[in-house]
């Protein structure tokens, strides 16, 4: 009785968690963009990928998505499809690629907490060598015009400053409430623009801000963040849903204008 009653709770609970993301679904759905799956291989090793074109008449920057800690989920596809929107090629990489029951993908886990649990198993040199092929690919686009940013939101946006400091080859990082590396050696080797976007509720993160802005500006390095008052941790999904909070939603409004804005500037 008991054993059904914990498997009733978590049947319920999944159920939940699917339709939370319903409004997403509809959004990529109702887009008028080409969106498609790939496959990106680099030696034996190989990445899932969702991507976006958008409607434009000439070639634009690919914009690399990286996903919250729970994967590749419904919501991240469609936050890629709204990037797409504003003008860009937009791939969002599934870093729980074969990872799944079975060899699957995000879709594949039981639940988005079973997801959460594999993504904390993944190696940082792993998703370094995802994150390059990822590049390599989007700089051979022949719809793109070679110049690539990295943007990433809750564990994506620590993954992106992450990245930032191991290679030379993207042209601005968009974090989104993730925190800096630990270690202030690694943030000798970033040269590219990092502009963080957080929320005023969530000290978690906010608490690293300081230490990676004296770090960045001993190294002279550009590091632009922005703290939006009232919001909390996730804001730019949580910010989108119909129960939005009134300042989350403000925060995303304010956030994606500033996006708009610093991609223009590529």
């Amino acid at each position: 009785m008991k054993k059904t009653a914990i498997l009733l709770i978590l049947l319920i609970v999944n159920l939940i968690q699917v339709r939370s993301q319903d409004w997403a679904i509809e959004q990529l759905e109702n887009s008028p963009r080409h969106q498609e799956n790939i496959t990106v291989s680099y030696g034996d090793e190989s990445i899932s990928c969702f991507l976006v074109y958008p409607e434009v008449s000439e070639k634009v920057p690919v914009i690399i998505l990286i996903h919250e800690n729970r994967g590749l989920n419904d919501w991240a596809r469609s936050m890629a499809d709204q990037v797409a929107a504003m003008g860009y090629i937009v791939i969002a990489p599934d870093f729980l690629s074969g990872k799944a029951p079975n060899g699957g993908n995000t879709p594949d886990f039981e639940n988005s907490d079973a997801a959460r649990s594999a993504i904390y198993e993944l190696s940082p040199q792993m998703i370094t060598n995802n994150l390059k092929a990822v590049v390599s690919y989007a700089k051979n686009l022949p719809a793109g015009n070679s110049e690539v940013a990295v943007m990433g939101f809750c564990w994506g946006g620590s993954q992106t400053f992450r990245f930032a400091t191991n290679t030379d080859e993207v042209e601005a990082f968009f974090v989104f409430y993730g925190s800096g590396p630990k270690d202030p050696e690694d943030y000798k080797d970033i040269s590219a623009p990092v502009y963080g976007f957080y929320g005023g509720n969530d000290n978690r993160v906010n608490s690293t801000i300081d230490m990676s802005k004296e770090i960045m500006n001993e190294y002279n390095k550009t590091y632009k963040p922005e703290i939006y008052k009232g919001a909390g941790h996730g804001f730019m999904r949580a910010g989108q849903a119909p129960d939005a909070s009134e300042e989350n939603a403000q925060a995303r409004k304010e956030a994606i204008s500033r996006l708009k804005k610093l991609l223009a500037e590529l």
